[in-house]
């Protein structure tokens, strides 16, 4: 089953997530990588707003492509998320309900959204264009002269992610492997019996 989530996110929907929950996004979502994400910091640490209401918000990682013609944006492929981690607190203490990257995140983070009842989604790497087709509209928010990594509002519709680090501590990438490798030795006990 797949989850139809609209944004904002709720504080009860965020925490109801649990790991390896599917979803479709719909409403804004907004686009920042590192550049973006250290501007935000450097704002809140003198006592300045940020140029969007984090109350609520998802962040995707990514920094797109310029779009083709008649397309809002280009392809918008996932970016490594923990690049992000030494930002992640200070924005969840602000709000910051979900981000949206791809591979794993810290410990401090992992522990950070379940004191702030916010998740982590998980997006596939490598399917940036077809990513790019649930983004009906994009604008640049703030700081343009970042380029690609400038701050953007995405209205999203149906965009696919996996639930990867809940509010109640599961850790998808590290209870994954987990669980194969418990799965392998079990196979590799019965292959032993055999002999």
């Amino acid at each position: 089953m797949v989850l139809r989530l609209n944004t904002p996110l709720d504080g009860e929907t965020a925490r109801e997530l649990r790991i390896g929950d599917r979803v479709e996004l719909f409403g804004d979502i907004y686009a920042a990588r590192d550049a973006a994400h250290k501007r935000m910091v450097e704002l809140l640490a003198v006592g300045e707003d940020l140029p969007f209401d984090i109350r609520g918000a998802v962040i995707y990682y990514v920094g797109p492509t310029p779009p083709r013609p008649g397309r809002p944006i280009g392809a918008a492929g996932p970016t490594t998320s923990s690049r992000m981690d030494p930002y992640t607190e200070t924005l969840l203490e602000r709000g910051l309900r979900g981000m949206i990257g791809k591979g794993p995140r810290s410990q401090d983070v992992v522990q950070a959204l379940a004191r702030h009842g916010a998740v982590y989604f998980a997006a596939t790497g490598g399917a940036g264009a077809l990513l790019a087709d649930t983004i009906v509209e994009s604008e640049v928010v703030a700081w343009p002269e970042l380029g690609p990594e400038a701050l953007r509002r995405f209205s999203v519709e149906g965009f696919p992610a996996v639930v990867a680090v809940d509010a109640a501590g599961g850790d998808l990438y590290r209870i994954g492997p987990e669980r194969y490798r418990a799965r392998d030795k079990v196979l590799k006990m019965g292959d032993d019996t055999r002999e």
